[in-house]
């Protein structure tokens, strides 16, 4: 069957994979991003508008449409986000607060924006997309690990408060995937942005391979899609196998701090 399906950040990355597998499939979807006219990526077969995640004005504008052209929307896709990298006092203050506004707070604001109109419905499904760092929290990402953690957070908290309206709720968790993520970084630690932008562009997947297994997450109303074995790995080594977790993560802040010059006597044991 058919469905509406609204994606933010839809013109690039995992929200263009996830647009083009839907539209493939007969639905129709809504692509919203930041660009004033129609980017050249996006299919002619999918409607665009321009929608800054950090504007009500821009949601609400969004959910206008929706009511008018639709009547309704079946899929929130919370996809749009940015890339961050920092140690905790090398990172400016300036950066988080970018950061919170897109990759937490946009999310929020697309959830806030159209659960009334899912409530009227009372069916719906919203899927945000956070990362396996909302999961699994490495050094040296403290806002960028904080983002996702609360969009795994506000998640959860949706499964269960929206759920006597017959609205599902999905998290997607990816880990490194290659795709144009890394053009987004900008900030005061150059290093940590380096590491990420290694991690993305060697990744061994992409996008499209991301976006097919969430989307079999999401046709089964998984509420935590996890997309790779590393993920799985990560995720359950946490959970199940806790001192082994902390060594890892021990060793990779031992790592980060002699790439920051630090002395290895200066270590605590």
């Amino acid at each position: 069957m058919s469905r509406r399906v609204l994606v933010t950040g839809g013109a690039s990355g995992l929200g263009l994979a996830l647009t083009e597998l839907m539209l493939a499939r007969g639905d129709s979807v809504l692509v919203v991003d930041l660009a004033e006219e129609r980017p050249a990526t996006v299919p002619e077969s999918a409607v665009y508008r321009r929608l800054d995640v950090r504007s009500q004005q821009d949601w609400d504008a969004a959910l206008a449409w929706v009511r008018e052209s639709w009547g309704g929307l079946d899929i929130l896709v919370n996809n749009a986000g940015i890339a961050t990298g920092g140690r905790i006092d090398v990172e400016a203050i300036a950066d988080w607060e970018r950061v919170v506004d897109i990759n937490l707070l946009g999310v929020a604001r697309g959830c806030h924006t159209f659960t009334p109109l899912f409530k009227e419905q009372r069916r719906g499904h919203i899927v945000n997309v956070a990362s396996l760092a909302g999961l699994v929290h490495g050094p040296g990402m403290a806002s960028y690990n904080a983002t996702k953690a609360g969009v795994v957070a506000l998640s959860e908290t949706l499964c269960f408060e929206l759920g006597p309206w017959g609205i599902d709720v999905s998290v997607v968790c990816p880990a490194f995937f290659r795709t144009n993520l890394h053009r987004s970084f900008a900030g005061k630690d150059a290093a940590m942005q380096e590491a990420g932008m290694r991690l993305i562009t060697s990744a061994k997947v992409d996008a499209r391979h991301i976006a097919a297994i969430a989307l079999k997450g999401i046709d089964a109303r998984r509420r935590i899609i996890l997309t790779d074995r590393l993920g799985h790995q990560a995720y359950l080594s946490k959970r199940f196998a806790r001192p082994l977790y902390d060594r890892m993560m021990t060793a990779q802040a031992k790592r980060l701090a002699r790439r920051a010059g630090a002395d290895p006597e200066d270590f605590l044991p």
